[in-house]
């Protein structure tokens, strides 16, 4: 049976598409967190982006409620009539943006529009722009498609986000898309309407450069200013915006896997294209379950933005008791993006030296018991990501741990 497996084995040639492709740094965390926990260890977790919360009731009950009704069946393969009708309803009472029917799908999940879109419109040697920190599965995504992620480092005095001048300096002839995330993924960043306006500015000058907006954590802000989004700014580019959000983070859905987005009918058309050969749809209950998200009650949404807020003070309080890290308060999100650069070359208890993220992630999990993300799977080495989508309790714990190991080290 051994040698029978172990010729399979050398027979397996991967696609190259995964040639530069592997797990992402979270999943390997939350893998290597699991078994320390298996272990018997108690570690404080505080490296996944997911709420803590349960789903609302009401948005159970509309499950249940479809699963009676015997809505257990294949449906559209681009959303059903309801939950559809609801996304429309959304973007038009939330962002002033009015999508028709054919001009919106919805997904088996955020990533799966992500994936579909550039599927279906890169070719080989196609370039996208991702401004840094970017959340980790953009860059992946892109490279399996034979395409380049051109990534374009931001500061954290300039709130980590573009600026118009160097966008303008990165758009080759083999630019496709730029890709922003606001609020971001891991830096907690915002784009506001003046900060919007001149990047949209470069886009109207390149006809041949779309853009891709991820606005996931449109509910999840703590500025007083509105959420704006660049479809509603600039309608006159909406021949070449793609607008993706859903479920997951806003209502802690995240298990539901329903992500949704409005653009142009022709990509949504080829983005179908490839959904028909993929998923065929998303789930019917879990679509029923998001249509009451969106038209239901609120007040959940409210209720965890309260929560967050008091984290997001607790984390940033904390991290100030610690002398060699920075982190840069976020306007929105659940994550604090930290500077660690100060602590580069030190030498942990063991006499083990921290040359990069990882290292210092590493020594974190196994010498002291917390789980964080390394900044440099969001294109941004010198950093780390907190998580504050847990317990206050969980918060304070992985706080102390994590300033007790900085302290320790020589």
């Amino acid at each position: 049976m051994g040698d029978a497996t172990n010729s399979v084995a050398s027979v397996f040639r991967p696609s190259p598409a995964l040639s530069k492709v592997g797990p992402s740094a979270i999943t390997r965390m939350t893998a290597a967190t699991a078994e320390l926990k298996r272990q018997g260890r108690q570690i404080a977790s505080m490296h996944l982006g997911e709420p803590d919360f349960g789903t609302p009731g009401n948005i159970v009950e509309a499950a249940i409620r479809a699963m009676r009704a015997g809505d257990t069946h294949y449906t559209a393969l681009d959303g059903t009539p309801e939950v559809k009708s609801a996304v429309q309803e959304k973007f038009s009472r939330e962002n002033g943006i009015y999508f028709e029917n054919d001009q919106i799908v919805v997904t088996s999940g955020a990533k799966m529009v992500l994936f579909s879109a550039f599927f279906a419109t890169l070719n080989l040697g196609d370039e996208v722009i991702l401004p840094a920190p970017y959340w980790v599965s953009y860059g992946d995504i892109v490279e399996m498609m034979g395409a380049r992620a051109v990534v374009l480092p931001t500061d954290a005095q300039d709130g980590f986000k573009l600026r118009a001048e160097d966008l303008e300096r990165a758009i080759t002839p083999n630019t496709r898309w730029l890709l922003i995330n606001s609020p971001s993924n891991p830096s907690g960043a915002i784009y506001r309407r003046s900060e919007y306006e001149p990047i949209l500015d470069v886009i109207e000058r390149h006809p041949h450069v779309w853009l891709m907006v991820d606005d996931m954590y449109e509910h999840i802000i703590f500025q007083d200013e509105p959420f704006v989004t660049p479809a509603q700014l600039r309608p006159d580019l909406q021949g070449r915006i793609l607008t993706i959000n859903g479920v997951s983070k806003a209502y802690a859905m995240t298990g539901w896997r329903i992500g949704y987005a409005g653009g142009p009918a022709p990509l949504m058309k080829a983005i179908k294209a490839v959904l028909s050969q993929s998923t065929s749809c998303p789930c019917s209950i879990a679509q029923a379950a998001s249509a009451e998200a969106l038209r239901g009650p609120q007040d959940s949404v409210r209720r965890y933005l309260g929560e967050y807020r008091v984290r997001r003070d607790l984390v940033i309080t904390e991290l100030s008791h610690c002398p060699d890290l920075k982190a840069t308060e976020p306007d929105g999100t659940f994550y604090a993006f930290v500077d660690w650069r100060a602590l580069f070359g030190k030498l942990t208890p063991r006499g083990e030296t921290l040359s990069d993220d990882e290292d210092l992630c590493q020594y974190l999990l196994h010498d002291c018991g917390v789980s964080i993300v390394p900044g440099s799977a969001f294109g941004t080495p010198g950093f780390f990501r907190i998580s504050f989508a847990s317990s206050e309790a969980e918060l304070r714990l992985g706080i102390a741990r994590i300033r007790e190991g900085c302290a320790a080290l020589i």
